[in-house]
């Protein structure tokens, strides 16, 4: 079964559209799953991972019961939800959804043929070969040293390398500081990263903290070629869950 981020005692499986990225503007159904190998000091869904009695750091401090925060699917159960919404445009979100790698295939090979099948990921695990049939297109965003998560633990290189090969990934970076374009420039270099494929994004979990940080992100985009991207679903929504 697969484990979901639960909001409001429900599975957060939720249509709105793709706030960041390649696809920004998007109509989309989301489907959040919770667990994450990584622990980002400034996630805005720490309640798919900071869980009580750990030791994690966030910006927030705020930590969150597991029963609370989680709930579990069957098959059958996830994907009459997803068939309720009027869109073919599935992105598995999250967390991060490769740590479910095994039951994502077998989901995937139940849903009905015509979606389009997209992952939110971090980078850091190598899809297997039989998800990677199944998928459309991976969003992947490396985390750099502002995440304060080590290094070796965010720079996997095999899973970078399978990434920038693949005709399915582009990427998005967050970034905190103007300094943050170092490692960023030093990623695409380093992984022969195609320069169409990058995307920079402030981070920012609300509509004035983006705002401070759009122009001067836009300008770094245009020196080195990158691609810039907003959050469009904080500017209308704000820091909300479910949106």
């Amino acid at each position: 079964m697969l484990k979901l981020a639960k909001l409001f005692g429900k599975p957060e499986i939720f249509y709105s559209i793709q706030g960041e990225g390649k696809n920004v503007g998007q109509p989309s159904i989301f489907v959040r799953l919770s667990l994450c190998n990584l622990t980002c000091v400034w996630c805005d869904t720490a309640y798919t991972w900071n869980w009580e009695n750990t030791s994690f750091e966030h910006n927030k401090k705020e930590k969150f019961k597991k029963d609370d925060w989680l709930i579990q699917l069957s098959d059958d159960e996830l994907i009459t939800k997803v068939k309720e919404f009027p869109c073919k445009n599935l992105i598995f979100t999250g967390g991060e959804p490769l740590v479910q790698h095994k039951d994502l295939s077998r989901v995937l090979k139940k849903l009905p043929s015509g979606y389009h099948i997209a992952f939110e990921t971090n980078g850091t695990i190598v899809p297997t070969p039989e998800l990677d049939n199944l998928t459309d297109q991976y969003n992947v965003s490396v985390k750099l040293s502002n995440s304060r998560v080590p290094e070796a633990d965010r720079i996997v290189d095999k899973a970078i390398q399978f990434f920038a090969s693949s005709p399915k990934a582009n990427f998005k970076f967050v970034v905190d500081a103007e300094s943050d374009v170092k490692e960023v420039v030093s990623l695409v270099e380093r992984f022969t990263i195609p320069l169409h494929k990058v995307y920079l994004m402030p981070q920012g979990t609300t509509a004035e903290a983006l705002k401070e940080k759009e122009l001067w992100v836009l300008e770094l985009c245009k020196k080195y070629g990158f691609n810039y991207t907003t959050r469009i679903h904080i500017q209308l929504y704000g820091d909300k869950k479910g949106v």
